[in-house]
């Protein structure tokens, strides 16, 4: 699996100037090669909680969450955890090393749904020592050796949620948007288990395929799968375009103080900036890696192809990800409010 080097934070604050404004256009590098870009391996992850839900489902040779099966329809398995990683360092190469934009003041009480490997939730334990981190997943994933101030929960966040209420400081979320049914609904409960004052940070791709140079063709297979990706995921219950909304969501929920960030994620290393090329990389890995385990049941189960009508399109859409010639990107969207003071 392709990695980028580590940076400075000078070059991370750069990547972050240029790459939070939607409206900057990202400039083209004149390189033809990925040339100079190192390739490791991440570590797999394993599970820290009870053995009772730790069994698995197996299907078109991936591994999927037995636990509430069917509510998240991507592999759980060493492949797509070693993908979610790389995911985490991605966004901090985008981000500048940040975990969070909401403005926090001495959290002690944090949830991060949708924690995955929890590889976010054990960088917010280790940068804030006194807090105490719970993240929560419908998989068992996560590693055995964490700070101690970490802890990791099977469960579903879209089902009652049993915390007391005006408990947290901070909920994160992130990397949902193919998975939620009801956004609003969890968001009502997220409020209602805040403290007042409180922030809850959604952290998204959004997965419309741009270019700043109209360089993507009509034909471009990895937009055409984009298009029928959102169709399928829709015949589940899941708006795909959700991330664009999350602002109005959590105004309508009352949150004050809503700010929304977008940041450019460019499909490959086709940026002069090398930071942003280094992200590219990851974006581009990042798509690459994921066609089978985000196509399969989408396409399968809710377009009704059948498994290998699946894969001959795949060969196409690798080849079009891989084109130097196309200056595509996704955005990155971050969006926080916090909950009144003066609420219960």
């Amino acid at each position: 699996m392709p990695s980028p080097a580590a940076q400075s934070p000078r070059q991370a604050g750069d990547a972050e100037a240029v790459a939070h404004q939607a409206e900057t256009t990202i400039e083209v590098g004149e390189s033809e090669s990925d040339t100079g870009y190192e390739s490791e391996s991440a570590s797999s992850a394993s599970t820290s909680v009870s053995s009772s839900v730790r069994d698995y489902t197996f299907e078109n040779g991936r591994r999927y969450h037995k636990y509430s099966e069917g509510r998240y329809l991507f592999p759980n398995d060493e492949p797509e955890q070693e993908r979610e990683d790389m995911k985490h360092a991605m966004v901090l190469n985008l981000c500048g090393g940040r975990l969070h934009y909401s403005p926090l003041d001495n959290p002690q009480n944090v949830l991060d749904i949708g924690t995955g490997t929890g590889i976010w939730a054990i960088d917010f334990g280790d940068e804030y020592p006194s807090a105490s981190v719970v993240g929560v997943d419908l998989s068992p994933i996560q590693p055995s050796w964490v700070p101690q101030n970490v802890k990791f929960m099977v469960d579903d966040a879209e089902s009652p949620w049993i915390y007391p209420v005006n408990h947290f400081d901070f909920i994160h979320l992130r990397h949902l948007a193919s998975s939620l049914k009801d956004t609003p609904g969890l968001i009502s409960q997220a409020m209602a288990n805040l403290k007042p004052g409180g922030w809850i940070e959604m952290q998204e791709l959004y997965f419309v395929l741009s270019s700043d140079d109209n360089s993507i063709p009509e034909t471009h297979a990895f937009s055409k799968w984009l298009t029928l990706v959102r169709q399928g995921l829709e015949s589940f219950g899941v708006d795909l375009l959700g991330p664009a909304k999350s602002q109005e969501r959590l105004k309508d929920a009352g949150f004050e103080n809503v700010t929304e960030r977008i940041f450019k994620v460019p499909i490959g290393t086709w940026p002069k900036n090398q930071t942003l090329a280094k992200v590219g990389l990851y974006g581009q890995a990042m798509c690459v890696d994921g066609l089978q385990g985000n196509s399969m049941k989408s396409f399968t189960k809710g377009l009704g192809w059948t498994a290998e009508e699946v894969e001959v399109f795949l060969v196409d859409v690798r080849d079009s990800l891989k084109d130097r010639k196309v200056h595509s990107y996704l955005t990155f969207r971050v969006c926080y409010g916090q909950k009144p003071v003066g609420t219960s």
